[in-house]
């Protein structure tokens, strides 16, 4: 499956598939879901372009976005995929969850989570959660990739949010 971050407008060849309009601060993304990979927009420098190596729940049905944006070394996408592989499945469980989709990036080094909420409090929720706790238990400890791989992480990673319309 392949996500694609388009600043809107949409191109009418991609009118066609179905995507999210993500809305942050005048700024207005179209997220699109695909199962082609579309190489055609991926040489546009103004799309990001993903692969979705895990994924869980739907695509549609939400009315926020969070995108968990982590820069990763070319050395440490194995380690980093693999933290992710075996990630502990809290966050599907949570009210309010609509969707996860764990992305590499087809071109440059950041990889981003992606998770759907209906709404900003239901996403809020979880992090005030238990279950978030035990999904991050080892952020910042000797068992976590920051301080066992701290060479991995080129940057600090960023969240960006957005309203779904």
């Amino acid at each position: 499956m392949y996500i694609y971050l388009i600043p809107s407008p949409l191109p009418d060849a991609l009118t066609a598939y179905p995507h999210l309009t993500l809305r942050a601060e005048g700024q207005v993304l179209l997220a699109m879901e695909t199962t082609d990979r579309l190489l055609d927009i991926e040489s546009d420098e103004q799309v990001a372009s993903y692969e979705a190596f895990d994924d869980a729940g739907a695509w549609a049905g939400g009315g926020f976005a969070v995108l968990n944006n982590i820069p990763v070394t070319e050395d440490g996408r194995n380690d980093f995929e693999e933290r992710f592989k075996n990630r502990a499945r809290k966050v599907e469980d949570e009210p309010g969850f609509v969707g996860i989709r764990v992305l590499r990036p087809l071109k440059g080094d950041t990889y981003v989570v992606l998770t759907l909420w209906q709404t900003e409090e239901h996403f809020k929720g979880w992090q005030q959660s238990q279950a978030y706790n035990h999904a991050h238990r080892n952020r910042s400890t000797s068992e976590g990739l920051t301080a066992q791989k701290p060479t991995m992480f080129p940057r600090p990673s960023f969240v960006t949010t957005y309203t779904i319309e």
